[in-house]
């Protein structure tokens, strides 16, 4: 193994991705080559809609540096809609776009990749899992080992800085469980922040605050009070440094963490939505990290001054408004990224996240027309149309809701899309006009005949927005009032099924998605 030099900044983005020897074929073929060569691999997972994957793209792979790294692993490029693409997402256990993993050259995973941290960080986390014989599974392991009757020292103090890093940046968004099941991530990551080595300050609240945001996402979490957590948050916030280093934890779990680690309307809240309020308000005018990461900033801000505004019944939107001063802050930051962003990978990120910005600030008509002019710009217009459709659902809008949902499906591109997209439609007219069987029936067949009868569209996301559909139907017949359509709607699925070998786990995957025959009642 060759051992590579902790990455440096080589003036950002010089080249396209393109100068990347992507191998999207025979990925068996790339693995094979990998341990030919004694080169690590390097697999990533996304989709040409998907934000935070152009964002990745637009900061990340078009790096020269990072092209120049690619030179020592095999590139693998799987695109979710390619052929056999989600069979081999369950393969690798990948879902959420963008994924990347990291695998020796014999083929164990030695890490997932973090896609949310700044570029140079990405580079350091890279670099040093290139370096790393040692699957970041081992290290867990040794990490929260016991002591031994063959060494006095604790089990944390045998794993070198680089170790604790990998742990701190691991991907625990995208682990899909290979590390431990979701219930125990909370717990693991609050007992790794206080089992790392004291002189490894920053390391250690990277774990604390990774584990404070996994517990406040945790589904039932409550707000309590923990003074303790604020005080070590505070710490965080007020070193603008460590706040920059987490920034994407400072500014993707504002709203949540500050909501969980502090009683509703209490001066404790007060006190820490202040401290992280100016935190973000730094980060949103650091001119070193993304536009979109600087949008995301000021989302938080949005996040924190909503944490205790009421709610009005029935609508996501809160009673109260804004501050002034944030309101303009909103829209100037919007403003400057739409003018200054004009890189096609950089706009579907960026206007993603402005638009979303627009919406959670209330400004749902200055969301509207940002989306719509980027329709004609996008390579994926179809994503932004849900977002369309997403505003008139907030006002209330139903029939303007489902024109988009429609008008989303419609446009959507590629299988593994085009059936996430037709669910989304279908699970909205199952809420929206539940009453409209003809339209739910058309739009489910429509859906049905896009699937492709073989056994690769059974797997992954493909499978799970089928799923969606299956349990909506049934939940939407449970009266036995569209009895009639469902039959019809099961009857075409069969026909689909029925191309499936016998035998097949996708024919029986296939068999189940509509709740199989014990729930068809005409």
């Amino acid at each position: 193994m060759v051992l590579l030099p902790v990455a440096q900044s080589t003036g950002g983005a010089g080249q396209a991705e393109s100068g990347i020897a992507w191998q999207k074929g025979d990925v068996d073929a790339a693995f094979a080559a990998a341990k030919t060569a004694n080169k690590p691999v390097f697999l990533y997972w996304g989709a040409v809609w998907c934000p935070p994957c152009n964002q990745v793209k637009a900061t990340i792979f078009n790096r020269e540096d990072f092209i120049e790294r690619s030179r020592y692993f095999i590139p693998v490029y799987i695109d979710g809609d390619s052929p056999g693409a989600q069979q081999l997402g369950s393969r690798f256990k990948v879902s959420g776009y963008p994924t990347m993993i990291l695998f020796s050259a014999d083929g164990r995973e030695i890490t997932r990749l973090p896609g949310e941290v700044d570029a140079e960080q990405y580079m350091r986390l890279l670099t040093m899992g290139m370096n790393s014989a040692r699957p970041v599974k081992d290290t867990l392991a040794a990490a929260l080992s016991s002591d031994s009757a063959s060494t006095a020292r604790p089990a944390g103090a045998r794993l070198s800085p680089e170790d604790w890093r990998m742990l701190a940046y691991y991907s625990w968004d995208t682990d899909e469980q290979q590390l431990m099941s979701k219930d125990k991530v909370a717990s693991t990551l609050e007992r790794l922040a206080r089992s790392c080595p004291p002189e490894q300050r920053d390391t250690a609240a990277r774990l604390d605050l990774r584990a404070l945001a996994a517990a406040a996402t945790t589904k039932g979490a409550k707000p309590h009070d923990d003074k303790l957590a604020s005080e070590r948050i505070t710490r965080v916030l007020s070193d603008s440094r460590m706040a920059r280093e987490d920034f994407d934890l400072v500014t993707n779990y504002a709203g949540e963490i500050a909501g969980y680690v502090t009683p509703p309307k209490s001066r404790q809240r007060e006190e820490l939505a202040k401290v992280w309020s100016t935190a973000l308000a730094r980060l949103a005018a650091d001119p070193t990290l993304s536009t979109a990461d600087r949008l995301t900033a000021v989302q938080a801000q949005v996040a924190l001054a909503r944490l205790d505004a009421p709610k009005t019944a029935g609508s996501d939107a809160p009673k109260s408004a804004l501050p002034d001063a944030l309101i303009k802050e909103v829209r100037e930051q919007v403003s400057r990224a739409d003018r200054e962003t004009s890189d096609p990978y950089a706009r579907q990120s960026v206007i993603s996240a402005a638009a979303e910005l627009l919406t959670e600030a209330g400004l749902l008509d200055e969301s509207d027309t940002l989306l719509k002019a980027e329709l004609k710009r996008s390579h994926s217009p179809y994503y932004f149309m849900l977002g369309l459709a997403s505003n008139a659902k907030k006002r209330g809008d139903k029939v303007a809701a489902l024109d988009w949902y429609e008008k989303a499906y419609a446009a959507a591109d590629g299988p593994a899309t085009r059936l996430q997209w037709g669910a989304s439609y279908v699970n909205a007219l199952i809420e929206l006009a539940p009453q409209d069987s003809a339209r739910i029936e058309k739009a489910t067949l429509s859906v049905i005949g896009d699937i492709e009868a073989t056994p690769a569209t059974f797997y992954g996301r493909s499978q799970r927005s089928l799923d969606r559909i299956g349990k909506k139907l049934v939940a939407w017949n449970k009266d036995q009032q569209h009895g009639a359509s469902l039959t019809r709607i099961r009857a075409q699925m069969a026909s689909v099924c029925a191309k499936l070998p016998s035998g097949d786990p996708a024919r029986t995957s296939c068999d189940q998605v509509l709740g199989g025959r014990k729930d068809m009642k005409a």
